[in-house]
């Protein structure tokens, strides 16, 4: 049997992310290895299922093979959804409104700029570990917000995602307390770089 082709992945920098607001470099430099473990992690699986096609035990019949393939989707979007949400910040944000393009899908999605911000803010701030992601439909441009589950439950299949928050305590604390959320998601949008974001949509 040929040898399976494997792509390792190294981990990204966000060295301009020092100096957010309200958003401690202490948590972040936290926040960053973590996220260097879920890029780990994916390139470990992917190494030993590799290694099993290659044995011939890639079957869904062998626990270990079914059991790393389902841990991998975890992995794997613990790693991507930290790129997007690092990538969406700077220190100071690009500003409390988004830039045209952004805002006409927002408004043509939600009736308004503020009804989406409302609304984003609303499934930011719900009871349970996970992300807030603001996704646009590629085949009809329309932007939806949703809550996604540890790191794999509820992505939408084939949709963009626009603007990505992590909603996960380690995204905050100790700066803020377990229970002071809602604080983040306000420093969180301090920070927000909807340029960025709008560089996403299709």
């Amino acid at each position: 049997m040929a040898d399976v082709p494997q792509k390792k992945y190294a981990p990204m920098q966000f060295p301009q992310l020092k100096g957010l607001k309200g958003l401690s470099d202490a948590v972040l430099e936290t926040h960053f290895k973590l996220y260097e473990g879920y890029v780990n992690r994916t390139n470990k699986l992917t190494e030993s299922l590799s290694g099993l096609q290659l044995k011939g035990e890639a079957a869904g019949t062998n626990p270990a093979y079914a059991e790393m393939t389902r841990r991998l989707g975890f992995e794997y979007n613990g790693m991507v959804l930290h790129e997007y949400y690092f990538g969406n910040m700077k220190p100071g944000g690009s500003g409390a409104t988004p830039p045209g393009k952004l805002k006409k899908a927002m408004e043509e999605s939600f009736g308004s700029f503020e009804n989406w911000f409302t609304d984003f803010k609303a499934v930011a701030t719900m009871p349970g570990i996970g992300w807030a992601v603001t996704f646009q439909d590629p085949r009809t441009g329309w932007l939806s917000n949703h809550w996604i589950t540890l790191h794999e439950t509820n992505n939408i299949a084939g949709f963009k995602p626009i603007v990505i928050m992590d909603a996960w305590e380690h995204a905050f604390t100790p700066d803020y307390k377990a229970n002071e959320r809602g604080k983040y998601v306000d420093a969180y949008f301090s920070n927000l770089d909807y340029d960025a974001c709008e560089g996403r949509l299709k």
